[in-house]
C-alpha cells in the first residue's frame, strides 16, 4: 500500500502478530491472514482491487535458514505474485519463539555479540533481496544491541559494534552483487543497551565507528570515508513510537534528532503504549495487563521530571503504591492504535502529533509498519475482537492521520 504522497511511503502491518516459527507456518499466515487483511481493506475502500499490498514479514531464525533454499524462495515469490503482495521489510528482532509461551528477556537473545545473531540477519537479508524488485530497497529491524544488564564493560559494546560491522559488510556485498539495497535498523527499547535517543546517538557517533569501521575497511578494501558512508547506508535505527513514548520523549523531536545527526531511519514502527496518571485507581486497572509472555517495562515520571523504571509490570505494581510524587505512568504494552482504553487508562497514540505525521509524509522514512503484536494477550475488556477487522481498523487510523497531515500542511 502506497499512500498518495511524495516521496512514496510503503505501509504494512507486522506479521509478528501471527504465531509461527517454520517457513510453512509463516507461509500459511501470509496466504491466509495477510490476504484476508488485503481483502478487508479493499472491502472498506482503503485499497484498490488491483493495488499491491506491502508486507512486513516476521521470520524466525529457523524459517530464515529454510529460506536459503531456492525452492522456498520461489514458493514465496509465487504467492506474492499471485496475490499482489510485496515484501519490503522484515522484523528480525525475535530470533525464536514469539508466541504461546514465556518470551520475556529471551527476545533479546542472541544479542549482537553473537555469531548466531549475525548469521540470522544475513539469512534474512538474503531472503529479502531475493524478493525485492531490481533496484529495490528493503529494511530489517533488529534488537537494540542487547539487554542492558547483559552488557558489563566497554568490550561488550565494542564486540557488538564489530559484529554489526560484519553485518554491514554482508549488506554492502549483497547490494553490489544483486543491485538490491537492504538496510538494518537497531530498535531502541526500554531497559536495553540502546534505550533512549541520546544513548543511541552516542553509540552511532562513538562506539559503533570504533568497532565497525576497521572491519569494513579490511573486508571491503575501502578507506575511512567510504567505510563510514557504507556504515550509514546500511545501518540505522528502527523508530518504534511506543518505545519512544515510554522514554517520555516527543516522537517528532526524536525523529529530527536522528535526521540531523545523519543517521538513517530504517523503519518507523507505528505503535502505542499504555499511559495513565498515577493514582490508586490506575494501579488497580493496570493489574489486568499482567501476563506471562512478554516483558512489560514500566516508566514513571515524578513531578520533578525524574524518571523511574521497573523491568516488568508485576514488579512495578508491587512498588507503585508506596512510591511518592508520581505524575504519569507508561507501560510497554502495545495497545491497538485505534482504541482508547477505559479511564483511568489511556494510550500514547496521541503523542503522534501533526508534526510527527508531517515528518512521515515528507519522506523522513519511507517504510512504515503497524506493530501491535499483543492481540492474543490483551485483557478481554480492551480486546477489539476479530483480528482481521482489528488490523483493518489500524490501517484506517494510520491512513486517516496521513491524510489529515496532507490537508494540514502546505509543504507536502
Amino acid at each position: 500500500m502506497n499512500p498518495t504522497c511524495s516521496p512514496a511511503l510503503h505501509l504494512a502491518y507486522c506479521q509478528n502478530i501471527h504465531p509461527g516459527e517454520t517457513w510453512e507456518e509463516h507461509f500459511l499466515a501470509l496466504s491466509e491472514k495477510a490476504v484476508a487483511v488485503k481483502i478487508a481493506l479493499h472491502s472498506d475502500g482503503l485499497l484498490a482491487p488491483d493495488a499491491p499490498f506491502g508486507l512486513g514479514l516476521r521470520l524466525s531464525a529457523y524459517a530464515a535458514k529454510e529460506l536459503q533454499a531456492e525452492a522456498s524462495i520461489q514458493q514465496g515469490s509465487a504467492l506474492f505474485e499471485a496475490a499482489r503482495l510485496y515484501p519490503f521489510s522484515i522484523n528480525g528482532f525475535p530470533f525464536g519463539k514469539f508466541h504461546k509461551g514465556p518470551v520475556k528477556e529471551n527476545v533479546y537473545a542472541p544479542d549482537w555479540r553473537s555469531a548466531d545473531r549475525l548469521q540470522y540477519t544475513m539469512d534474512l537479508a538474503n531472503a529479502l533481496a531475493s524478493w525485492l524488485p531490481a533496484g529495490g530497497v528493503g529494511s530489517i529491524s533488529t534488537v537494540p544491541g542487547s539487554y542492558a544488564t547483559w552488557i558489563k564493560e566497554k568490550e561488550d559494546a565494542l564486540q557488538m559494534a564489530r559484529t554489526l560491522g560484519h553485518a554491514v559488510v554482508h549488506l554492502a556485498t549483497l547490494e553490489r552483487t544483486t543491485g538490491r539495497l537492504v538496510h538494518l535498523g537497531l530498535e531502541p527499547e526500554p531497559d536495553c543497551f540502546l534505550e533512549t535517543t541520546p544513548q543511541t546517538l552516542e553509540f552511532f557517533h562513538n562506539t559503533l565507528p570504533e568497532g565497525a569501521l576497521p572491519i569494513l575497511k579490511t573486508a571491503l578494501g575501502v578507506n575511512q570515508t567510504a567505510a563510514l558512508e557504507l556504515l550509514h547506508r546500511h545501518l540505522g535505527v528502527c523508530f518504534d513510537t511506543c518505545h519512544v513514548a515510554l522514554q517520555f520523549e516527543e516522537p517528532a523531536t526524536a525523529l529530527r534528532a536522528y535526521r540531523d545527526a545523519g543517521i538513517r531511519i530504517s523503519k518507523i514502527q507505528l505503535s502505542a503504549a499504555l499511559r495513565t496518571k498515577a493514582s490508586p485507581e490506575a494501579i488497580t486497572a493496570l493489574a489486568s495487563f499482567q501476563e506471562p509472555t512478554y516483558l512489560h517495562q514500566v516508566k514513571a515520571r515524578r513531578e520533578n521530571g525524574e524518571i523511574l523504571s521497573w523491568p516488568d509490570l508485576p514488579a512495578a505494581l508491587a512498588e507503585l503504591p508506596s512510591t511518592a510524587d508520581l505524575d504519569e505512568l507508561r507501560v510497554h504494552f502495545h495497545v491497538p492504535l485505534f482504541i482508547a482504553p477505559n479511564a483511568p487508562l489511556a494510550s500514547t497514540a496521541d503523542t503522534l502529533t501533526p508534526a510527527f505525521w508531517e515528518l512521515v509524509r515528507s519522506g523522513i522514512c519511507p517504510h512504515l509498519e503497524i506493530e501491535t503484536y499483543t492481540f492474543d494477550v490483551l485483557p478481554p475488556e480492551v480486546h477489539p475482537g476479530d483480528i482481521i477487522r482489528s488490523i483493518a481498523e489500524e490501517y484506517r487510523w494510520v491512513l486517516n492521520h496521513l491524510a489529515d497531515a496532507s490537508n494540514g500542511s502546505e509543504s507536502l
